[in-house]
C-alpha cells in the first residue's frame, strides 16, 4: 500500500428528515443563496422543507444550474452574490448543482477572472463562501468532496478544479428526495457512482486490502440495488444505500494508498462538453473500452474484479476478463444507459475533435500509468464506437 494523508471535513446528516438540521448548521444571521436546477424540487416538496429549515434566516433563490454546469449560468449566480452580500451558499440538487455551487462560492470571492479558477484547475482559489448542501440524486460525491466540473458553453471546454476552500461544511443526505427522481437520472446515478469506484478500483494492486474490499463492496451494493432503484423507486432501504455509496464511492476513502486510472473521465469529459452526452453515458461508453485496450496491463485486477465481483472463475484468464468487461457492459445497459456511441447517434467523425480537446486541455499521458497517448485515445474510441 502506499502512503497517504487524508482529511475529511464534512459533516453528514443522513436520513428521513434530517434536512432539518440546516438550521443547526447555517447561522441565523447569514444571508443564504439557495441554488437549484431545472426546478424539480419545489414540485417533490424538498424546497418547501428547505424553506422551513431556514425560518428566520434571510435568503434568496438562484434556479436553473445546468446538468454539466455552465460557466456562463453560475457567474449569474455570482452577480446576485456579490449585490446581495450573501454570506452562505446552500446547494439544493444533485452533483451539477452542488458542483456549480462550489464555483460559484468561489469565484464571489476570486479577484480576477474567475475563469482563472477553472485554467488552474483551482491553485489560485485562497477562500470562498461556506457552502452547504442538500443532497436529491446519489451519483458524483460532490456533496463529500473538495472537487468541481464547469463547462464553459461558448467553448465547449468542461474542465475540472479541486480546493479545500470549496469542501462542503455539511451535506443532507435524506434518501426520500430521490423517490421521484425519473428512470434516466436513477440509472444514471448508478453508472456515475459505479465508474467512480473502478476508476479507483481496476487499476494495478499495491495489497491495499482494505481499499480493494471497501470498493468491491460498494460494487456488489450497485449491483443488487441499483435495478431495484429501477423498479421500485420509492424503497427507502435501496435509495439509502445507493445513496451513501455514492457518497463513499468518491469521498476519497478508497482512493487512500492506491493508485488510481482516470483516463475514463477524462475521455469522457470531452465528449460531454462537445456533443451534450449526460456524465454518465459518456463513463458507460468509454470504460468498457479502456479496459479491453489496456487489458494485458490491468489484468491482475481485472481478475481480481472478474472473481470477487461477478464470481467468474472457470476458463482462462482472457475469457474471465473479457466476461467480467462483458458481465459491466451489460449491466450499464440493465440500468437504461447505453455503452455505444452509435447509440447516441454519434461516429467516428468524432474521434479527431475529441483527442483535439483533450490536447488542448494538456489532458495527455492519461492513465495510472501515465502512459495512454492521443494516439491510444483515437484506439480506444474506436473500440467504443
Amino acid at each position: 500500500m502506499d502512503n497517504f494523508s487524508y482529511k475529511n471535513t464534512t459533516q453528514i446528516h443522513f436520513g428521513k428528515g434530517q434536512i432539518s438540521k440546516i438550521k443547526d448548521e447555517i447561522p441565523s444571521d447569514a444571508r443564504v443563496l439557495i441554488t437549484y436546477g431545472g426546478g424539480s424540487i419545489k414540485k417533490n416538496g424538498v424546497l418547501d422543507q428547505v424553506q422551513t429549515a431556514l425560518a428566520g434566516v434571510t435568503y434568496f433563490e438562484f434556479g436553473g444550474i445546468e446538468p454539466n454546469p455552465h460557466f456562463e449560468t453560475l457567474m449569474k449566480a455570482v452577480e446576485i452574490v456579490k449585490k446581495e452580500n450573501i454570506t452562505y451558499i446552500l446547494a439544493v440538487g444533485g452533483g451539477s448543482v452542488i458542483d456549480g455551487s462550489k464555483f460559484i462560492a468561489a469565484a464571489a470571492l476570486y479577484p480576477n477572472d474567475p475563469w482563472e479558477i477553472i485554467q488552474t484547475y483551482g491553485a489560485k482559489v485562497t477562500g470562498a463562501l461556506p457552502l452547504g448542501c442538500v443532497l436529491t440524486l446519489a451519483a458524483t460525491g460532490s456533496e463529500m468532496n473538495k472537487g468541481a466540473v464547469i463547462t464553459k458553453a461558448e467553448t465547449k471546454d468542461k474542465l475540472f478544479f479541486f480546493s479545500d476552500h470549496v469542501q462542503p461544511r455539511f451535506s443532507v443526505l435524506d434518501p426520500e428526495t430521490t423517490f421521484s427522481l425519473p428512470p434516466r437520472q436513477t440509472g444514471n446515478g448508478v453508472v456515475d457512482s459505479f465508474v467512480h469506484v473502478v476508476e479507483q478500483y481496476v487499476t494495478y494492486p499495491v495489497n491495499g486490502k482494505v481499499q480493494d474490499r471497501f470498493a468491491e463492496g460498494l460494487l456488489l451494493n450497485l449491483l443488487e440495488d441499483g435495478p431495484k432503484a429501477l423498479e421500485n423507486p420509492t424503497d427507502y432501504d435501496v435509495r439509502a444505500n445507493l445513496m451513501w455509496t455514492a457518497t463513499l464511492a468518491l469521498n476519497g476513502l478508497i482512493a487512500t494508498g492506491v493508485p488510481a486510472d482516470w483516463a475514463t473521465h477524462m475521455i469522457g469529459q470531452e465528449i460531454t462538453g462537445l456533443y451534450g452526452l449526460d456524465h454518465a453515458q459518456t463513463l458507460a461508453v468509454v470504460q468498457p473500452a479502456v479496459w479491453t485496450y489496456k487489458k494485458e496491463q490491468k489484468k491482475a485486477k481485472l481478475l481480481q474484479y472478474a472473481d470477487r465481483v461477478w464470481d467468474l472463475r472457470e476458463g482462462d484468464e482472457e475469457s474471465r476478463v473479457m466476461a467480467a468487461i462483458e458481465n459491466t457492459r451489460q449491466f450499464f445497459e440493465k440500468m437504461g444507459v447505453p455503452t455505444r456511441l452509435s447509440a447516441y447517434g454519434l461516429d467516428a467523425s468524432i474521434i479527431d475533435a475529441v483527442v483535439a480537446k483533450l490536447e488542448a486541455h494538456g489532458h495527455v499521458n492519461l492513465g495510472e500509468h501515465g502512459d495512454i497517448t492521443a494516439a491510444d485515445v483515437k484506439e480506444i474510441l474506436k473500440l467504443a464506437l
